[in-house]
């Protein structure tokens, strides 16, 4: 579930992948993830905006005395690629007056820092539920970030 600013909250994908810890307790890991929202205005047509974000993030990992769960924290820097397309439908006023249908549609690449943290918790040896909040401070699209999956470990 992401929380964009000034846009309604909406499902998001991501995937990312775990480099392992770089130091005991520091662990590193790069994402990519997508959303995306269309917003009607009814008979004056529609806006969409969608974000592709591709980032890094280290994870400080508390040492607790419980090892079902492994809680974390951590920030990370990534590239937002936002996409804000806006859509007016033709419009007939009558008495043969009509305004045709129109569309705008901008880009732009800003980038983000990424705050927030979590808990793993393992399922076996290279499986683990997570489930994550992070705080992404974008310029003009600040977002809040829940999210829940999986993580699989490929190697050992």
């Amino acid at each position: 579930m992401v929380s964009p600013e000034n846009v309604d909250a909406t499902v998001g994908l991501g995937v990312f992948l775990d480099h392992g810890t770089i130091v005991p307790q520091l662990g590193l890991e790069s994402r990519l993830d997508y959303w995306s929202k269309t917003e009607s205005a009814g008979s004056f047509g529609s806006t969409t905006v969608r974000d592709i974000a591709l980032g890094v993030r280290g994870r400080y990992i508390f040492s607790n005395v419980n090892p079902k769960i492994t809680p974390f924290a951590g920030a990370g820097l990534a590239m937002h690629t936002f996409n804000v397309k806006a859509e007016i439908p033709a419009q007939d006023l009558g008495g043969g007056f009509v305004i045709p249908a129109m569309q705008v549609q901008d880009s732009t690449t800003k980038l983000g820092l990424d705050l927030g943290g979590g808990i793993a918790a393992p399922i076996n040896p290279r499986t683990s539920f997570l489930a994550e909040m992070w705080f992404g401070v974008v310029n003009d699209f600040s977002q809040l970030s829940l999210k829940v999956g999986f993580a699989y470990r490929l190697g050992v």
